[in-house]
């Protein structure tokens, strides 16, 4: 496809200009050299790459899902989406379905029966399963919830988390390592996108690129009824699924944290544990 008959490209690139970048979260600092977004900006807010942004706007890509093409709708804030896919060269392919993630039962009874703060989490994040420890040590850690969503959009986290600028540095970095190049998936362009617009700390931590993989660490929390608490973070895949990963909480035994973990664990009832089973979306 030449320059001239790149009607996709060209059409991208007049509606990328009139897209501001107050209007999308960004700071403009103006020293910017183009009107509108610049191409990695539009990349980053739909959950792509740089370079395949860039191919799309040079015509060298006239395939492109429509998961993609409506995230690039959505950052470049278009009321009908439907003149953008009736602009590639084929129509756009499906995006394939969501990934079915639910807990094995032998693991969700695992989880019910310890005595220290346990819940399951998928390869997005999402929190599939929780004993009631885990909730009590916070919300966040319940059934339903996401790790990076609740990080970076609720506001009761950063008081949760003394040190919330280097958690969030390191989830950031443990997620990018946990999805690799797997990025076509429907849940990662949905989620990427709508913390790129609803963050601009999570917007410069994912344009930093950082890998790090998931380790053990001591984390120190702030809890709103036994207050300070530092608990030894396990991390532990589960053998035979994509990505599911067993978080543990556990105090050092004889500390005052272990003596704060005892008393919240005191007025905590232990219902059994359930197993959700559902898809995340």
């Amino acid at each position: 496809m030449t320059e001239e008959t790149n009607l996709l490209g060209e059409y991208l690139r007049a509606r990328r200009e009139l897209v501001t970048p107050e209007q999308v979260g960004i700071p403009n600092s103006g020293l910017r050299r183009v009107a509108g977004l610049r191409r990695e900006e539009v990349a980053m807010l739909a959950g792509i790459s740089a370079e395949y942004y860039l191919r799309l706007e040079q015509g060298r890509d006239r395939n492109p899902s429509l998961q993609v093409l409506e995230a690039i709708a959505r950052v470049l804030r278009l009321d009908d989406e439907s003149y953008l896919l009736g602009l590639v060269a084929e129509k756009p392919r499906r995006a394939r379905r969501p990934r079915r993630e639910s807990v094995p039962p032998s693991l969700a009874r695992l989880v019910g029966t310890l005595d220290v703060p346990a819940f399951v989490e998928g390869r997005y994040l999402d929190v599939l399963l929780a004993n009631p420890l885990a909730t009590a040590l916070s919300p966040s850690f319940a059934a339903g919830n996401n790790r990076l969503r609740d990080l970076f959009l609720n506001p009761a986290e950063r008081e949760f988390f003394p040190n919330w600028e280097r958690v969030t540095g390191g989830l950031v970095a443990s997620f990018r390592q946990s999805v690799g190049t797997d990025i076509d998936d429907p849940r990662f362009i949905e989620l990427i996108g709508e913390l790129s617009l609803a963050s601009p700390h999570f917007r410069k931590l994912w344009a930093r690129h950082d890998v790090g993989i998931r380790r053990s660490a001591p984390m120190t929390f702030t809890h709103p009824t036994v207050g300070a608490i530092t608990l030894d973070r396990e991390k532990l895949q589960v053998n035979g699924s994509d990505g599911i990963m067993l978080v543990i909480y556990h105090p050092e035994p004889g500390t005052d944290s272990a003596e704060k973990l005892a008393l919240l664990a005191s007025s905590v009832a232990p219902p059994a544990a359930v197993v959700p089973d559902r898809v995340v979306r």
